[in-house]
């Protein structure tokens, strides 16, 4: 089991399962790095890391890549660029990630989330998530999903990410996920 006092959540804070993981991470004494950019809007700034536009350009990468790979149209917009950016910086910070999204049958995660997943699967890191629409854990094995029964966090290092649009099943799972992890 990992003690809370050694670990770090890394996250960006935003609005839904990043800054409930972040709440989380607060409550059980988990130290935290929030990746950001300059003049993006969060809602958890415990543990604030502002990248530098340096910073974000070294984290470039093709819009029309990440939309093949997840199988849908990314914009151009910078805004989006930036996010996925920053959770590049998230996921290479973390030795497991764990995501609170949605699973598709084309075994992406729904929207800009799914590109931290991908990611991840690119980098060979443990990833769980938490589907919110089948209200269960899943983990990436052997190039598929697998449905998984109560994951913990053992790494010191770990990654917490997902939509915006937080369910209470999601919240649970992370409140969940803590509990079982941080005893």
């Amino acid at each position: 089991m990992t003690k809370a006092m050694n670990s770090t959540l890394y996250s960006g804070g935003a609005q839904g399962a990043e800054a409930e993981f972040g709440r989380m991470a607060e409550k059980y004494g988990v130290e935290e790095v929030n990746f950001t950019f300059e003049g993006h809007k969060i809602e958890h700034t415990r543990g604030l890391r502002v990248l530098t536009q340096e910073e974000l350009v070294r984290k470039d990468v093709s819009l029309s890549y990440v939309s093949k790979l997840l199988n849908r149209k990314f914009t151009n917009a910078t805004l989006m660029r930036k996010v996925l950016q920053t959770i590049m910086y998230q996921v290479e910070a973390g030795h497991e990630i764990f995501v609170i999204g949605t699973v598709q049958d084309d075994g992406t995660v729904k929207g800009g989330t799914g590109w931290g997943a991908e990611y991840a699967k690119i980098c060979n890191k443990p990833l769980f998530v938490f589907s919110q629409a089948k209200n269960a854990w899943f983990a990436w094995k052997e190039e598929k999903w697998v449905e998984v029964a109560d994951p913990v966090i053992s790494h010191a290092h770990f990654s917490g990410m997902g939509t915006r649009f937080l369910e209470e099943n999601g919240k649970k799972a992370i409140a969940d996920l803590f509990a079982r992890s941080f005893k």
